[in-house]
């Protein structure tokens, strides 16, 4: 179906700059993983097509995170009525892994921006987007150039660190099942205690929600420096701890919300509380694992639904929903559209290619480039023959 066009003056404008400048950017309706989330945002869009870059926009497609399709038009983006228009792009958008319907769709030299979910996919995967010879590249492998850090991961652990402890707080109220306790407590009646495990950027906003609402917090993880990092970012002295077992059973037997935020580079999270650990914590308290989009590290976790978020084994409350930026779908899309729009914005010339080339952080998040695999940890995990990328630029492939 054709593209429809809703900006007369954005077009003008496209026709006076040099071609050279423009990308082609697709962003398609996401269908997969209860995914609410949109990549770029009107102002994103009004900003980018003012640089001269063209976006076609599948209807409908920002709609869950609270963006209409006239809010698109009007900034300057052209609206599609299918999938199959906006994966002409030269660039695809996408906050959710593409679907292996989605990757049939694809064209050899396009590329794919968009998480890769790892516990998700699988050998055949990967080598489906190998025999598309597409370029792509993992949303939480790319890079900040200038600090290192990595920028999606870190927006999305924000929010999903914040959203931990507000869920957790919802799930202690007699109404949904739990203790009945507020979570900061009142004058006379002491507060809720949270456990946190891990000490990355997830359990740093827990722990600053969960202090904010007066909670007692203590933060267990195996990495001294992180922990003393902790302290310093907070400004105060907290209850830290190694991950010994005696020690983290004897503080789950008292506690009411217990938060996993343990991240590992290998994609699997380690199991840190085992069941009957679990079994033995207090009825109506909660877990709330935020690492379970790695295998999760409770026992008892099993990855839920934002349809069906919740059961309860052991009289303890669990929450595992893998995708939780999703469940604020507005705030997690301004935050992903900002960091796209700074990076896209680099492109003035040339394309995303050579942007590509020229900023290693972008360069890092590549996994697949013109039906090779250039992901060394990606090739040892699915035993798939991986090929440094920087040798396929450099030999002009």
């Amino acid at each position: 179906m054709e593209t429809l066009s809703f900006s007369h003056t954005q077009t003008e404008m496209l026709d006076v700059l040099p071609r050279q400048q423009r990308i082609f950017i697709g962003i398609p309706k996401e269908t997969s993983l209860q995914e609410n989330r949109v990549a770029l945002t009107p102002h994103a869009v009004a900003t980018l097509t003012a640089h001269g870059h063209r976006i076609v926009l599948e209807t409908g497609a920002g709609e869950k995170a609270n963006f209409s399709d006239y809010e698109y038009a009007e900034a300057g983006a052209q609206l599609a009525h299918s999938v199959e228009e906006v994966f002409k792009a030269d660039l695809l958008l996408k906050v959710a892994p593409p679907t292996l319907q989605e990757i049939e769709l694809m064209k050899p030299g396009q590329v794919v921006i968009s998480p890769l979910h790892l516990p998700l996919i699988d050998a055949e995967y990967i080598a489906q987007l190998q025999k598309k010879k597409v370029i792509a590249l993992a949303m939480e492998y790319i890079r900040d150039d200038e600090t290192g850090d990595f920028p999606v991961v870190n927006a999305m652990s924000e929010i999903s660190g914040t959203s931990a402890i507000l869920i957790a707080a919802e799930l202690l109220s007699t109404s949904r099942g739990g203790k009945g306790v507020l979570l900061g407590g009142i004058a006379g009646v002491p507060p809720a205690k949270v456990i946190i495990l891990g000490a990355g950027v997830i359990a740093e906003f827990a722990t600053r929600t969960a202090q904010g609402l007066g909670a007692e917090v203590r933060i267990f993880d195996n990495n001294v420096y992180k922990l003393m990092q902790m302290q310093s970012m907070l400004g105060r002295q907290l209850h830290t701890s190694v991950i010994n077992p005696a020690h983290l059973k004897e503080q789950l037997l008292t506690a009411d919300v217990a938060i996993g935020a343990m991240h590992s580079a290998s994609g699997s999270s380690p199991l840190i509380v085992p069941e009957e650990m679990i079994m033995r914590m207090k009825p109506g308290s909660v877990i709330v694992d935020v690492s379970i989009d790695q295998g999760g590290c409770f026992e008892t976790s099993k990855a839920t639904t934002h349809e069906k978020p919740t059961f309860v084994q052991h009289g303890v409350i669990h929450y595992c929903v893998p995708n939780i930026p999703s469940r604020v779908a507005r705030t997690a899309s301004l935050a992903v559209s900002n960091i796209l729009t700074s990076l896209l914005l680099k492109a003035e010339t040339g394309g995303i290619l050579p942007l590509i080339v020229a900023h290693s952080g972008l360069r890092n998040g590549v996994y697949v480039y013109k039906g090779s695999l250039t992901n060394t940890h990606l090739g040892e995990r699915f035993q798939m023959r991986s090929t440094d990328l920087d040798l396929l630029i450099t030999s002009g492939y």
